[in-house]
Order: C-alpha cells, then structure tokens, then sequence
C-alpha cells in the first residue's frame, strides 16, 4: 500500500462499473447475444465478471479474443456497444452498501461524484436509470476530459466541477488505472476488492492507500468529525 494518506475531508469520488454499479450482468448479456448470434455458447458469468471494469475492449478481449489493434475490434465494438445501449439497466444496480454510503456522505454534506472511462452517452442514462445522476455532484466520463485513466485529467476535471482540493478527495476504483489516476492527482485512494478482480488482480500491490471490501468500509477512512 502507499504511505499512510493525510486527513481528506472533503469529497469522494467513484469509479463506476464494478465500483459504484454492478454493471456486469447486462454488459455479459450483450456479449451473449453477440455470441449466440454467431451460434456459439455463452460464456460462464464468472469467465466473463473481471473483464467487465475494461468496458468493450475487456468485453471484446474475453469473448473474441480481439485487442483494439485488430482489424475486426472496431466493428464488433460498434455492434456491442449498440447492443448493450439498448439494455442498458435490465439487471444493474448499485453494489449492496452504495446507497447507504452516498447517504451517509450526504448527512455529512460531503459532496460526491463519479470518474468512469465509460462513455457519456452511457453513463448519464445509466446513472438516471438508477437514480442517482442528479445527486451526483459531478459525473465524468471517459470522453469528458483529453485523456481517460490512468491519466489524472479526469479526476482533475472532476474537481473542478466540485471546487475542491485534489489532496481533500478520496477515489474509490476497482481496478489498477483507478488507483494510479487517483495517486497521479494526488487523492486518497481505497480499492475497492469487491469489484470486478480477476485472478491475478492483488489489489494490495497497486500501491492504494487503503483496501475495502464493502462500499461502508469508506466510511472509516473519514474523518469521525465530519459524523
């Protein structure tokens, strides 16, 4: 883990699929209907869970086997983000603890936001779908800022829009870009170990200041004066 982090008290920030959301179920559901088109066999859930925090390029590289510098990703791409478009919250919902811990942050008037390099035209119906786009208090996507994570220029961006310090902020992220955009900007960062790991994911190497494994755990790395 990284050295212990200073008093941060002002803002925390999510990652969204397989941090803020479980997103899983429908993005391998899309990749089923893909599959089944071409009449192969599903993938089992759990094959397909850990890739799901990549998006399409962890959709495509699981089920296809395709890196974006192959001549058919582009296509399949465009084919699977229109069809995980069109059912985009079937079976999503925010990780059992998300709710509670944005109420509580809420009491706390500790203002709140999502970093995701999932795109716009994605995340905000997601996040509305579910309920919580007009609570957030910033919402950055991956085609927001110039470039997504790992660089730091979305959780600069999202700063801004909430008026705050970088080293007054926690960034809770299941995957290890997370926790490097978050160190880049210099955020508290917490790994969020009920997320989206594989296998060969060990969060504790990733150099986060401090490992969670349910959303409510966050709350121990406040302040217990801002209770």
């Amino acid at each position: 883990m990284a050295e212990a982090a200073p008093v941060r008290d002002g803002a925390v920030l999510f990652d969204l699929d397989g941090t803020f959301a479980d997103t899983a179920p429908d993005m391998a559901a899309a990749l089923d209907e893909m599959l089944r088109a071409r009449d192969r066999a599903p993938l089992p859930f759990a094959q397909v869970r850990p890739f799901c925090s990549y998006g399409a390029r962890g959709i495509l590289k699981v089920g296809f086997g395709l890196e974006p510098q192959d001549a058919a990703f582009e296509s399949l791409r465009t084919e699977y983000l229109e069809i995980y478009a069109a059912a985009l919250v079937r079976e999503t919902t925010p990780f059992p603890g998300i709710a509670e811990l944005v109420d509580a942050l809420e009491e706390r008037g500790l203002p709140w936001g999502i970093v995701t390099n999932k795109p716009t035209y994605l995340t905000l119906p997601l996040m509305a779908q579910i309920g919580f786009r007009e609570r957030a208090a910033c919402i950055v996507c991956g085609d927001t800022a110039a470039r997504p994570k790992p660089h730091p220029d979305p959780m600069f961006h999202a700063c801004e829009l909430i008026g705050m310090d970088p080293a007054r902020c926690w960034y809770l992220g299941d995957a290890e870009r997370d926790i490097r955009a978050g160190l880049a900007a210099g955020m508290g960062t917490l790994a969020a170990c009920f997320g989206y790991l594989g296998e060969d994911d060990d969060a504790a190497t990733w150099g986060a200041h401090g490992l969670v494994e349910h959303p409510l755990d966050v709350l121990a790395w406040l302040p217990q004066a801002n209770a």
